[in-house]
């Protein structure tokens, strides 16, 4: 199968080797997005409610780029700094997911790039 390179100007663009995203068939396989605020590529300032929702908005751009939305993840990847974060990112998630949910993970890691306070991937499956 042919593999088609994600891009949109609405998110981020890539700090390092990577591609926002790829799409192979019907799934497309998303990079992590820290709290980036994409046309000026500085970190949003705001509590960590605020760092959760640019993740999420910079998700849903790239979901849009590749002909989605967020209600088309199959599986979401969180990464946080503290974990003690975590029902904040519930709070967060449910302005931005209804049921059925996506599968999830979340991981409690040391550091992310330019000291995010969470990262987040995920996996689409278009219809």
């Amino acid at each position: 199968m042919a593999r088609e390179i994600i891009q949109t100007d609405k998110a981020p663009q890539a700090i390092g080797t990577y591609s926002q995203a790829v799409k192979v068939g019907t799934t497309v396989y998303m990079s992590g997005q820290i709290p980036l605020i994409p046309e000026t590529m500085e970190m949003v300032e705001g509590d960590i409610a605020t760092n959760i929702r640019r993740v999420f908005d910079n998700l849903q751009a790239v979901a849009e780029a590749a002909g989605g939305s967020l209600k088309d993840v199959a599986k979401l990847n969180i990464f946080l700094t503290d974990l003690g974060h975590f029902p904040t990112v519930n709070e967060v998630m449910a302005e931005y997911f209804t049921q059925p949910y996506p599968a999830r993970a979340a991981i409690g890691v040391a550091s992310l790039p330019k000291d995010a306070p969470v990262e987040m991937d995920a996996v689409l499956e278009l219809e």
